[in-house]
């Protein structure tokens, strides 16, 4: 089956690769990825109708930082957390909660799991447990004023079925993204 063919020995031989590099050359490439997704995350609050499509593809720099090395992943999602607050203060509840978390899970369970199923599952529960915290314990309207702050099941599955799809969207989209950019960075 798709969800159980383990994904390509590419990823852990580039991490490898990765390890040798020096530091000044580690923090060049984290500060430009942290650079260009918080400017995609603040597209939101600048570009109010094209932004919100633009947002969600923060996403991707962090994945790919985290891919290479998990505390190279860690040190863009901190930085780009920085930088928001600089930028956009608005966009600081949804970043850390949803975008770079799930960027850092998935790109973190690459180091970890082989298979896709796996890597997906770790993307879903980070991914669903960033918006129901945001939704359900600080009360944030990050799905909009359609969804009520009382948790019901209905609006929990719904949430984990989204947060299946978006997840293993961003699992395919990394490992294409990765195969174009591996020649560039490694």
């Amino acid at each position: 089956m798709y969800f159980f063919k383990p994904i390509s020995d590419e990823v852990r031989l580039s991490q490898l690769i990765m390890n040798r590099y020096k530091k000044t050359r580690i923090l060049i490439l984290g500060s430009i990825f942290s650079c260009i997704a918080a400017i995609l995350q603040a597209a939101g609050g600048f570009l109010p109708a094209i932004g919100y499509f633009i947002s969600p593809l923060a996403t991707a720099p962090i994945l790919l930082c985290a891919m290479f090395s998990i505390p190279f992943g860690v040190m863009s999602y901190f930085l780009t957390i920085m930088l928001l607050f600089i930028l956009q203060p608005t966009e600081l509840f949804i970043f850390p909660f949803t975008t770079g978390l799930l960027g850092v899970g998935i790109g973190a369970s690459f180091h970890f799991f082989k298979r896709r199923l796996s890597i997906i599952a770790t993307g879903t529960i980070l991914l669903m447990s960033g918006i129901m915290s945001l939704l359900f314990i600080f009360h944030f309207p990050v799905l909009g004023p359609v969804v009520s702050y009382s948790f019901s099941f209905l609006t929990s599955g719904m949430i984990f079925i989204f947060s299946f799809l978006y997840s293993w969207l961003w699992v395919e989209m990394a490992l294409i993204i990765f195969t174009r950019l591996k020649g560039i960075i490694i």
